[in-house]
């Protein structure tokens, strides 16, 4: 199976966005019908600032397509082969103050002991990683630290910030990934309105520096 790295166009979403939150759900390993939960507000950050998408396309062969079990949901658009299915998917844009991630992670950290105006300034430029995932069926191939890399180089912003569920000793691929990338604590057990899962924010500072994705 052989894996490529393509720009997903604002422009074409209605080709990838589907197979993108199937892939994001997968992945996640959430209840069948969140897609519908989450397919709006993938949209409504396409008209974001700074917006940028990335997927990985797997050219599957022609056994594995007749098989749907298998197929990640194919792509129709004019920069797909006709064989390949999106396996990986990872977008974000430019923060802002505006933003809800953005007054949460200011919320956490004024509770922690920064002032207002500290926050402030720690959160003036930075990039949001909203999304990264991989499909199962080529995890621990470095689809992630590809998306990742793609996703970052030669990003304006002065850093890069995240969220993710904290896991016990940091155990999983995501943690591992952010840490091998660079990626330092910047607040930690933080509790979302309505999700009593605690999060950790991380950032690292920006630009990285690799090969252009092909678009």
């Amino acid at each position: 199976m052989s894996i490529r790295l393509v720009a997903l166009p604002a422009h074409d979403a209605q080709a990838w966005l589907d197979p993108a939150v199937h892939t994001y759900v997968t992945a996640m390993r959430y209840p069948r019908g969140t897609e519908q939960g989450r397919i709006g507000l993938w949209r409504e950050h396409l008209a974001r600032p700074g917006w940028t998408a990335i997927g990985a396309l797997a050219e599957l062969s022609p056994m594995d397509l007749r098989r749907p079990a298998n197929a990640r949901r194919r792509i129709d658009a004019p920069w797909t082969s006709g064989r390949e299915v999106l396996v990986g998917v990872t977008y974000g844009y430019t923060g802002a103050p505006d933003q809800w991630w953005n007054r949460q992670l200011r919320s956490g950290l004024t509770r922690h002991g920064m002032t207002a105006a500290q926050a402030q300034a720690l959160t003036a430029d930075y990039f949001e990683l909203t999304e990264l995932h991989v499909h199962p069926s080529v995890q621990g191939r470095g689809v992630g630290a590809a998306l990742l890399t793609g996703l970052l180089t030669g990003r304006p912003e002065a850093q890069v910030l995240l969220s993710t569920p904290e896991v016990p000793d940091e155990h999983n691929r995501a943690w591992s990934l952010y840490r091998r990338m660079g990626f330092h604590d910047v607040l930690r057990g933080f509790t979302f309105a309505g999700d009593p899962r605690p999060f950790a924010f991380l950032g690292r500072p920006l630009p990285l520096s690799a090969a252009p994705i092909p678009r």
